[in-house]
């Protein structure tokens, strides 16, 4: 399967998945002016992703500077899915949810991301730069 490769812009992460290592990353700011638009490739990717694959650990590491409301939900509807697969699939997934040691905001959204979520094993990982 074809990696999944989108370059960051000033509105949008860069989203890299790696079909062969199973490492899917965002990194970056994301609030582009149309979240649909942009979530459409990665949701079509990541299912057709999750159909074939078979035992392999899957890690999701998200590095989010800064996202708006409708990141936010796609960020939900990306853990639903993921957690579907453990439920349904038995998949083994785990989020890593990156922040810098300076952001507040994001160590936040990351505890209630966390709080949220119950069968991915979902870490905060602090980062000091």
């Amino acid at each position: 399967m074809k990696n999944l490769v989108i370059e960051a812009t000033k509105q949008t992460p860069k989203v890299s998945f790696d079909a062969d290592n199973h490492v899917l990353e965002f990194q970056g700011e994301s609030y582009p002016e149309n979240m649909a638009l942009f979530a459409v490739p990665i949701f079509s990717w990541l299912e057709e992703y999750l159909e074939q694959l078979g035992d392999q650990p899957i890690t999701v590491n998200i590095e989010l500077i800064y996202f708006n409301s409708s990141s936010s939900k796609m960020l939900l509807d990306l853990f639903d899915q993921l957690e579907e697969e453990v439920e349904d699939n038995g998949k083994n997934i785990t989020v890593n949810w990156i922040y810098d040691a300076d952001n507040d905001s994001a160590e936040e959204y990351g505890e209630e991301f966390q709080e949220d979520i119950e069968s991915l094993t979902f870490n905060l990982v602090k980062k000091n730069e």
